[in-house]
């Protein structure tokens, strides 16, 4: 084995800090962050008309767009936070909103125990540290950054977001492991969500699905290894 890729919510973060710390506090500061970063964000404005535009004509979302006006753009915005919306865009806004609150103080993101722990153990053995989230990579970045165990990027050595592919397609795996320029048998994956697995391993990908305090429950056999910690995976 040598590399670890690693999905973020409930994996090595608890899911109730994405849902209930991370998404109120960018649905509480987008109408403000759209208003005084309005040109900064041009390019998530201009891939979200199109979104809006699909999202109109199937009837999910029936306000106008009006990319010019700050209460329409962050209207649609919190319409994607509320549905939890795996969109690019949206994704990248925020990450830009989660940092001011990072870098103010007003964010501490919170990683599992094991975390630090492990990725030192694996970085030490020489093991390469990778991460896989549907957030967009400085969101990631903040996470590790910020963290409650402190400073964690030095361990890490690269990130993916949808930017690689969307994370239920075998293709987003075969992707990483090309751009890891690592066999796919040389990666194992570490995910809460099946799905995700399954597509890992449907590229060669060995996985483990890891069970942690508040993670849904899985009333069948998921067709994967089991690990309730990093330090089940042996490596």
């Amino acid at each position: 084995m040598q590399a670890i890729l690693l999905d973020i919510e409930g994996t090595t973060t608890p899911i109730d800090f994405v849902h209930k710390v991370l998404f109120p506090f960018a649905r509480n500061k987008v109408r403000e962050f759209v208003r005084s970063h309005s040109l900064e964000i041009q390019p998530e404005i201009a891939q979200l008309r199109g979104e809006h535009a699909e999202d109109y004509k199937n009837g999910d979302y029936r306000e106008i767009f009006d990319e010019s006006y700050d209460v329409s753009v962050s209207a649609y915005l919190r319409f994607l936070i509320d549905i939890d919306r795996k969109s690019t865009p949206l994704k990248s806004i925020q990450g830009k909103i989660w940092q001011t609150g990072y870098e103010s103080g007003e964010l501490v993101s919170q990683v599992f125990d094991d975390v630090p722990i492990a990725f030192e153990r694996w970085s030490n053995a020489g093991k390469l540290v990778a991460i896989y989230s549907s957030g967009s990579i400085l969101a990631q970045q903040l996470i590790f950054k910020y963290s409650n165990h402190g400073d964690l990027t030095r361990w890490i050595a690269q990130y993916f977001d949808t930017g690689i592919g969307h994370k239920r397609e075998t293709d987003s795996y075969r992707n990483i492991s090309d751009t890891l320029e690592l066999k796919s048998e040389d990666i194992v994956f570490v995910s809460d969500i099946a799905e995700e697995l399954d597509a890992a391993r449907d590229a060669g990908i060995r996985t483990a699905l890891i069970i942690r305090k508040g993670n849904a429950e899985f009333d069948g056999e998921p067709g994967h290894r089991r690990i309730v910690s990093f330090d089940e995976l042996g490596v």
